[in-house]
């Protein structure tokens, strides 16, 4: 059976398939108000490694035209969004973190989760928006975006906040052995 997409990389199955895990996390994220902090630990727990295995799978698009690159979410979307997440993960908003994982003697840094899950969502909001218009290169700008965002921004805040929504959701399984 002939593929009906074509052969462009920003068609590929990877690709949809983050912009269908990404939109995903964006309408829960826009509608956190609606939800229990539960509702909320239970739904980051499980699309975090989610979303960081599709942007680990995204693929290298050079933009023909890098310039047609755009940012949507703007600074007051984000604060209505870090805001409502700040709120709902009350008390336990705040977090530790090492600087340097790798290094047992690292010195311990204190994030929010709301502000990771709300740079996480400006990221992705702005792949969905820029990826759903009607252009080849629109589409390469958002794929190519996203996989540095990924890998520079967004992709390493999943990793820091699991560790986080993982004991909120498991509070007994807090291993004494590990230092944060």
């Amino acid at each position: 059976m002939e593929n009906p997409l074509p052969a462009e990389p920003v068609y590929s199955r990877n690709v949809l398939e983050m912009l269908a895990v990404a939109n995903e996390y964006c309408l829960f994220v826009e509608n956190a108000e609606n939800y229990t902090k539960d509702d909320l630990y239970g739904f980051f727990q499980k699309i975090c490694p989610l979303l960081y295995l599709k942007g680990a799978l995204l693929p290298f698009v050079d933009p023909s035209n890098p310039e047609a690159n755009e940012r949507f979410v703007l600074e007051e979307k984000w604060e209505i969004i870090f805001n409502t997440l700040r709120e709902k993960f009350q008390p336990y908003d705040e977090f530790c973190y090492p600087d340097d994982a790798l290094d047992k003697n690292a010195e311990l840094i204190k994030g929010s989760l709301a502000e990771h899950f709300a740079d996480i969502y400006q990221d992705l909001k702005d792949f969905v928006i820029l990826y759903q218009r009607n252009s080849l290169t629109a589409k390469e700008n958002a794929v190519a975006e996203c996989r540095r965002l990924f890998m520079n921004h967004w992709g390493i805040r999943i990793t820091i906040t699991l560790n986080a929504m993982h004991l909120l959701n498991y509070p007994e399984s807090k291993d004494p052995d590990i230092v944060f």
